[in-house]
């Protein structure tokens, strides 16, 4: 039977409105190492403490929490968004028709971590709850676009069994294609190279030894080991590479320092320096299963440096901590040469407008199409060895 008539949705404008123990009984229900960092309460938390959502940014918190019976059994990060910035999985061709047409696309509703593309939960529930939870969170966010007479809905980097049961629910389904690291049981980083052809090892090898040789050391911190220092440099690694990519960063100074100081356990910094002065750093978010890659940045370029520090390292962390998975975050056809395969990314969608929910079925099925090929055609070029034995 369908409950979904019988939840209590709200709609938060602050995460801070719902306690966090209710919140990450839905977003961590496991316990223990959250398998999916970005939806604990005190990381999106630290998004809008910061100012890198709310006010004057294009993001406002519109969180969704259900309750049956006075309890919290789901919830939903969601904003109100004012562009397509920071998403990822991007929808600017389509707000341009739509404008060009007469509609008015912003503002959307969005349901995703900002600034993050890292596939995880967004239909946040208790264990038992899945399906109930997940219908109304689905009819809550309808509801809400349709109310406010926004133009959609948007779930990004949502998972595959989400991806399924909105597609069931009549939601428009979205794939994508990023670039992961698998672990296949791999004792050592040696022994991860013995699976590549001999070309491609050798190409790792030789690129490891540039970068090892830009005369200084490369080291990792995490936890109690980050100082002040560390995030000064590393403030000013990612501003310059906001600045070339963006135009301006998306996350303010204040973000690490909440980081840093709420949760500098659930990150890892790769972290390059000569005479005792950083020139480059990555910066790592910790799963319980998967190492995200998410910013890096460098005060000079060090040949072969970026590959070394966000791709080399973040697959020894994960082979020496037992990690099944890098995500090496988004685009990058280069990763591949580098032992990263191609994945698919999955979306949901939700027009209001019916006759443009049609025209956009109809390119996303196109676009599926697309995807699985690229998918395929770009694994037969990875780097691995075709035929056991193969040297």
């Amino acid at each position: 039977m369908d409950d979904s008539d019988k939840f209590e949705i709200s709609v938060l404008a602050a995460i801070s409105a719902v306690p966090a123990e209710e919140w990450d009984a839905c977003a961590n229900p496991a316990g223990g190492w959250p398998e999916d960092p970005f939806t604990l309460h005190k990381v999106l938390a630290a998004f809008e403490d910061s100012g890198s959502v709310g006010p004057g940014t294009g993001w406002q918190a519109r969180h969704l929490v259900a309750r049956f019976g006075g309890q919290v059994v789901a919830v939903m990060p969601l904003y109100a968004k004012g562009h397509s910035q920071g998403e990822y999985i991007f929808d600017h061709n389509w707000a341009h028709a739509y404008e060009r047409a007469g509609g008015r696309y912003y503002p959307k509703l969005q349901s995703c971590v900002p600034f993050t593309p890292a596939t995880g939960r967004r239909f946040l529930t208790r264990p038992g709850w899945e399906s109930q939870g997940f219908a109304a969170l689905v009819q809550g966010a309808l509801q809400l676009t349709t109310e406010n007479r926004l133009s959609s809905f948007h779930c990004t980097f949502c998972t595959e069994a989400e991806w399924q049961m909105g597609g069931e629910m009549g939601l428009l389904q979205r794939t994508g294609q990023q670039f992961h690291w698998l672990n296949r049981d791999y004792a050592d980083f040696d022994a991860f190279l013995a699976d590549l052809n001999s070309r491609k090892r050798k190409t790792i090898r030789k690129e490891r030894r540039t970068a090892q040789a830009f005369g200084g050391t490369i080291r990792r911190i995490t936890g109690a080991d980050f100082e002040p220092a560390h995030w000064d440099a590393f403030w000013e690694f990612y501003q310059d590479t906001g600045a070339r990519k963006w135009g301006t960063p998306y996350l303010t100074r204040q973000f690490f320092e909440i980081a840093n100081a709420e949760f500098p356990e659930l990150m890892m910094m790769v972290l390059a320096e000569r005479g005792g002065t950083p020139v480059a750093g990555a910066l790592n978010f910790i799963g319980r299963e998967t190492l995200y890659g998410r910013y890096w940045g460098c005060r000079e370029e060090i040949a072969c440096l970026h590959f070394e520090a966000c791709y080399y390292q973040a697959i020894d962390w994960a082979i020496e901590h037992g990690l099944s998975k890098v995500e090496a975050g988004a685009q990058g056809g280069h990763k591949l040469a580098r032992g990263y395969l191609p994945v698919p990314t999955y979306s949901l969608h939700w027009m209001a407008d019916e006759g443009f929910a049609r025209a956009v079925e109809q390119y996303l099925e196109a676009e599926r199409d697309a995807v699985d090929e690229e998918i395929e055609v770009l694994t037969s070029y990875g780097p691995f060895r075709k035929v056991e034995g193969e040297p």
